[in-house]
């Protein structure tokens, strides 16, 4: 089989090689999957520079994210079971943590439902409890995990504000539902959210950012609001001050999405269910901006981790390019 190997860590347009290898053997537990989509997240790039929590031994195939084809033929969707990512032809998962692929989704959306939407609808709704109504700001809005945070905040009610970084971002984050977008590059942020709000402020805080994008958080969430860490795309970590969180009466949250499998695997199934019933009604429905060729995805997970791409890059592995990444 075709995949993307890794035999040192870097740049993934560096190190990530396209190989013929056997396709990979199911442990304990583990099925062998056919991939029809594979979703290109942040994470792939972090395991090419070798800055991800976990890290695979080498060589290993990057890809968190699949939508892919059991032996018997069910349409999934899984989290591959490293060093066997998804960017690859075959893959492995463990069968336990298998998800149906929904229906109202062909296999590039169903691909690009799992993490992005799990981490969304866990921070919104069972961390930070977001309420109909509220004002839900969040960062990165045009982005893949942004998106989807845009996409569920509408579902609940809440109004949401989108920050982007240019026009061309702007003009996804209205298209996709955003009652208010700010542009950070030319916009003052806490500003504009404080008009918007009549000096309340944001009530929840969605940041997959960090950095700089944290710090204008604090200066923009209102009293008894919630700003949600799920991530620090710009590279950033910041350091919280407790003694502003405590004067200003907010709660920072934190989110580790993945430790549900490990914790509440059921309220990872019971999630899906929801995602799945708001596909059926058209509540969301994964921005996939490009299906990207197989041979480029090395390229793509590059772009990727440049902060130039909008919604999401699916990767589409050869042997489903016939057949179209449609059902």
């Amino acid at each position: 089989m075709q995949a993307w190997r890794v035999h040192r860590n870097g740049e993934p347009s560096e190190v990530m090689r396209l190989e013929e290898t056997e396709p990979p053997v199911p442990g304990p537990g583990q099925v062998l999957l056919r991939v029809r989509a594979a979703n290109v997240n942040f994470p792939d790039a972090l395991l090419c520079r070798g800055h991800y929590q976990i890290r695979p031994p080498l060589p290993f195939t990057p890809g968190v994210e699949v939508c892919a084809e059991t032996e018997d033929g069910r349409r999934v969707i899984a989290t591959p079971a490293l060093p066997h990512g998804g960017l690859a032809e075959y893959t492995v998962a463990d069968e336990a943590a298998l998800l149906p692929a929904p229906d109202a989704l062909d296999d590039a959306e169903a691909g690009a439902l799992h993490i992005g939407y799990q981490t969304g609808w866990f921070g919104l709704h069972r961390r930070a409890a977001l309420k109909e109504g509220e004002t839900l700001l969040v960062h990165a809005a045009a982005g893949g995990v942004g998106s989807a945070a845009v996409q569920l905040g509408k579902a609940a009610g809440a109004r949401v504000v989108g920050v982007v970084g240019g026009a061309a971002k702007a003009a996804v984050a209205r298209d996709l539902g955003c009652d208010l977008v700010v542009d950070r590059h030319t916009d003052d942020l806490v500003a504009a959210v404080k008009d918007a709000t009549g000096g309340r402020g944001a009530d929840v805080i969605y940041d997959p950012v960090g950095g700089d994008a944290y710090a204008k958080s604090a200066k923009c969430v209102a009293f008894e609001g919630r700003i949600v860490v799920v991530g620090f795309a710009s590279g950033d970590i910041p350091a919280p001050a407790l003694n502003h969180a405590l004067v200003k009466n907010y709660t920072i949250l934190g989110l580790h999405w993945g430790l549900y499998h490990q914790k509440d695997p059921q309220a990872v199934r019971d999630c899906h269910d929801t995602l799945t019933a708001y596909a059926a009604k058209g509540l969301v429905k994964p921005l996939v901006s490009e299906r990207v060729p197989f041979a480029d995805a090395a390229g793509a997970v590059q772009r990727l981790a440049a902060g130039t791409t909008t919604g999401r890059l699916v990767v589409v592995p050869a042997a489903t390019t016939a057949e179209g990444a449609a059902r």
